[in-house]
């Protein structure tokens, strides 16, 4: 069933539209829906970080910030312009 264009508010169609409804959503919740939805953040980087150490990609150490090249390997660039891969790690 498709909607009426007269329902639709299209203010919230555009990147700035949709980032204040995501704030006014952010607002409404509680301290503690807020403080769970962190945790639930946390917890979504901690298993894709691990996931990635797992895989042998690379990944940003969440500790000290910096890249950890993985043990697979990765194309880092775009093809150059002979069509091989970019760098290697």
């Amino acid at each position: 069933m498709s909607v009426p264009e007269d329902d639709i508010d299209w203010s919230l169609t555009t990147w700035e539209g949709s980032r204040r409804a995501q704030l006014r959503d952010w607002m409404k919740l509680s301290l503690t829906e807020k403080w769970q939805a962190v945790e639930e953040m946390v917890d979504l980087a901690r298993e894709t970080v691990e996931r990635r150490h797992q895989q042998g990609l690379p990944y940003i150490d969440p500790y000290t910030g910096e890249r950890v090249p993985g043990s697979a390997a990765v194309r880092e660039g775009p093809p150059d312009s002979s069509g091989q891969a970019g760098d290697i790690s």
